[in-house]
């Protein structure tokens, strides 16, 4: 069921709100769709081969701390804000009506695109942002460019399909590894973990932390 809320069919439904939502499906399958390889990946122990502090912590030691909520909780404090930092500048750059602009287009909730995220090129020489970001966040090589629009049109499609699944895959996993057996298919393939996930929203929220 495409629209299980019925928030399509209102006829009290505000452009502005049909666009959020939208953008936030699509935000939120990006997002579930690189927790998802995350997730594999950190599983099967593959990690960077340098340092990941400057006091000399090392990916191989944080990988070893187990599974991939259980090398969350090894993080030093510092990796920790630096990838919350990270990701708060993508959210910002996102949402910068201005820099919408300098692209041509809107913000979603006022007539723009659901699902379109600007490029970084031309930012920083905007005076916009303290520093050059050569790559942009989507499509850094350029492979979308030569695209027709019925071209983008379907892989949209295709990618919101990706993220439906891959929502439903991360909470798999999460769900498996706080109740073993909860996910069949996934039973003595995912490890179980004694953390708490929801820790931010805790009375003690400075676990997530330290």
């Amino acid at each position: 069921m495409p629209d299980p809320l019925k928030i399509l069919d209102s006829t009290d439904t505000l452009p502005e709100t049909i666009g959020w939502f939208r953008h936030a499906e699509i935000k939120h399958g990006r997002v579930a769709m690189a927790a998802f390889v995350g997730y594999i990946v950190q599983s099967n122990g593959y990690y960077w081969p340098w340092a990941l502090t400057g006091s000399g912590v090392t990916h191989e030691q944080i990988s070893a701390a187990g599974s991939p909520p259980e090398q969350w909780d090894a993080l030093p404090f510092e990796a920790k804000a630096q990838i919350i930092l990270a990701i708060g500048t993508f959210e910002l750059i996102g949402e910068y009506t201005s820099i919408l602009e300098l692209n041509g287009e809107k913000h979603y909730v006022r007539g723009g695109k659901p699902g379109y995220y600007p490029p970084f090129k031309g930012i920083f020489k905007a005076g916009l942002w303290p520093h050059p970001m050569p790559l942009s966040l989507y499509d850094p090589l350029g492979f979308s460019a030569s695209k027709t629009q019925e071209q983008k049109e379907r892989g949209l499609l295709v990618e919101l399909n990706n993220g439906r699944l891959a929502m439903i895959g991360i909470f798999g996993f999460l769900a498996e590894s706080k109740i073993p057996g909860s996910v069949p298919a996934l039973t003595g393939i995912v490890k179980p973990y004694a953390g708490e996930y929801m820790a931010p929203f805790t009375a003690d929220a400075s676990s997530m932390i330290y």
